[in-house]
């Protein structure tokens, strides 16, 4: 069994033309290099998706559920989604969403 693992187990020596390619992200795959930095721009935007897209999570079963939590479900649905959009609205003006 110990053969067999070793036998299959082992890489190849030999780096394969597809494996050097860039990935998608247009990254490289060889040795970090260190003049290729992120612009904070792109963590930045990264960082608003992420927090974006959890207030999804949180609408989602809301959204279900609205029917049987009646008026209140409703008027905390709307608060929801007015917080949402002022966010929005002051990262717009800060300029967090321009791509320099």
């Amino acid at each position: 069994m110990l053969a067999f693992t070793f036998l299959f187990a082992t890489r190849p020596r030999t780096r394969v033309k597809q494996r050097l390619l860039p990935f998608e992200s247009g990254v490289s795959a060889g040795a970090p290099s260190q003049h290729r930095r992120f612009t904070v721009s792109f963590y930045l935007t990264a960082m608003l998706f992420i927090l974006f897209d959890i207030e999804i999570v949180f609408l989602y079963p809301l959204a279900i559920q609205l029917n049987a939590l009646g008026w209140f479900g409703l008027v905390e649905f709307v608060t929801f989604i007015a917080v949402l959009v002022v966010a929005y609205v002051y990262i717009w003006r800060k300029g967090a969403l321009e791509w320099h």
